[in-house]
């Protein structure tokens, strides 16, 4: 081919091509000029604006995340499957089903469902870890009679809160979820015995200052809980969708400027025994 460069002689008086011996023992300065074929595009505007925004794509995958697993068990075996397994986006509506447990196959339970002992702490995995200022909640509710934890789908005003962080003030806005890998759920001791869909809730703020800013990273994992006393009475229930507003002052809120004073999570109180 003409373009081989490992057989290709030139002569220094004219540049063409000589079978007399390798380019280093001619002196001659070596011009490669390609077929149009592998000449190279202009770069465009319109690729340029292509590029960026793989970029950013890319860069806002790695930013998101998502809450696939409990204890030391592996991905997605007690914890229902999420839309977002791949991409890591989050829910925005707070009003979609989505909002409930984010499921990729609605209908569909994980594969197992684990056993916790109540008045034990559980720790609820993020992956690959929780990138964006916001509060962490979980709620948890009771699978009813006829049902198991892999078959019902949680609807209904059946959900209460069992754990809320809250951020530190002051010069700004700090949270305690901020960069965790894990969160340590404790399991209330009063539960009744049985099976439980425990729904990880993490709200990302950082561009919530309008309706539907808000970022909701979610997943529901089955349990089963043994040993608990059976007097648990929650007084705050809600349901997904129905808990929450798009315009919450916890959840449309700029928490940069003016830094607020002081933050109400969304949703009910936490539930004690």
């Amino acid at each position: 081919m003409k373009h081989d460069l490992d057989f290709l002689r030139l002569k220094s008086s004219g540049g063409g091509y000589s079978p007399r011996g390798p380019l280093e023992a001619q002196n001659v300065p070596l011009r490669v000029v390609l077929p149009s074929a592998y000449k190279l595009k202009p770069v465009t505007p319109k690729m340029k604006l292509s590029t960026t925004l793989a970029v950013l794509a890319a860069a806002a995958a790695e930013a998101h995340y998502t809450f696939p697993s409990i204890a030391n068990t592996p991905d997605w075996q007690y914890v229902r499957q999420t839309s977002n397994y791949q991409s890591n986006g989050p829910v925005t509506n707070v009003n979609s089903p989505d909002i409930r447990c984010y499921q990729l196959r609605p209908g569909s339970g994980a594969p197992g469902t684990y056993t916790v002992a109540a008045g034990s702490t559980l720790a609820y995995n993020a992956k690959a870890s929780i990138s964006h200022p916001g509060p962490m909640a979980v709620y948890i509710a009771k699978v009813p009679a006829g049902q198991t934890a892999a078959t019902w789908d949680g609807s209904g005003k059946v959900w209460s809160k069992i754990y809320q962080d809250r951020p530190n003030l002051g010069g700004s806005m700090t949270w305690p979820s901020n960069g965790a890998r894990s969160i340590n759920v404790p399991i209330p001791r009063c539960l009744q015995n049985g099976d439980y869909l425990l729904r990880a809730e993490h709200i990302a703020l950082h561009s919530a200052g309008s309706a539907g800013g808000a970022q909701f990273y979610i997943s529901c994992a089955q349990i089963t809980v043994t040993g608990g006393s059976g007097t648990y009475s929650p007084r705050n229930q809600v349901s997904f969708p129905g808990a929450y507003s798009a315009t919450d002052p916890g959840i449309m809120i700029n928490i940069y400027y003016p830094v607020p004073t002081s933050y109400t999570p969304p949703g009910p109180a936490v539930e004690t025994c």
